[in-house]
């Protein structure tokens, strides 16, 4: 069983520099396309969407597939696995992160833009210091959610060979097929562990944008009621 164990460990460092490459690869084209979808040109728009319509409406292993082995065959350089592993991650989460951005920009109320503008600022400044840090706090759940599907999307690097956990768990499978259970349960629980510490990391970011804009954190909020119906008790 250690040998099982230590074996698919082996593939932590692998799933997690491709979660981290894909995360924050995430994180700059959700940024981009998301704010090009708010753009006023609407070429800038166009470009935008097509963008996120294509990786949001085709298969990730299709997009997989084709950079790592259609890709060469087009233009005779062949991608690092982990390299074009993190690229697609980030392309494909990245399509989705845009729209988070586009609503959470779209949620801040209109009032914030028109004080912003009666204050005579640019908008560029307007963006930067009025409406992206109200929307911020927004983004953090969805992206959250967003980063986690990510993380268990790196196992669909296992089909190009990159050395994360699913390959190595696949390594051992023919030569250990009666401990299967303890193959998959370790890997189930490597990728729930993952899960933990990106949950916690952003709940940590939530809860800094929060006190940073003067907001109550949620769990000093849950407590007043209580406070209050045991004084009126």
């Amino acid at each position: 069983m250690s040998h099982i164990v230590a074996s698919i460990l082996d593939g932590l460092v692998a799933t997690a520099e491709a979660a981290l490459g894909g995360i924050a690869l995430t994180v700059v084209l959700s940024l981009v396309a998301g704010l090009a979808l708010l753009s006023p040109r609407w070429p800038v728009r166009a470009v935008a969407r097509v963008y996120v319509e294509v990786f949001r409406g085709t298969s990730e292993v299709v997009q997989l597939f084709w950079l790592y082995f259609v890709l060469p065959v087009l233009v005779g350089f062949q991608l690092v696995p982990m390299f074009a592993g993190i690229l697609v991650l980030g392309l494909n989460h990245g399509a989705y992160g845009a729209e988070v951005v586009r609503g959470a920009v779209q949620s801040v109320p209109r009032a914030q833009h028109e004080g912003a503008l009666a204050l005579n600022l640019s908008p560029a400044q307007r963006m930067t210091r009025v409406i992206l840090p109200q929307a911020f706090v927004e983004m953090l759940p969805p992206f959250n959610n967003l980063f986690i599907q990510l993380l268990k999307s790196t196992a669909l690097l296992s089909f190009i060979s990159a050395g994360e956990i699913a390959e190595r768990g696949e390594l051992l499978r023919p030569v250990f097929g009666a401990d299967i259970g303890w193959i998959y349960g370790t890997e189930l629980v490597l990728y729930l562990l993952l899960a933990v510490v990106i949950t916690t990391g952003m709940r940590a970011l939530e809860r800094w944008a929060a006190r940073r804009l003067g907001r109550t954190p949620s769990a000093r909020r849950t407590r007043v009621p209580i406070t209050e119906a045991g004084g009126a008790g």
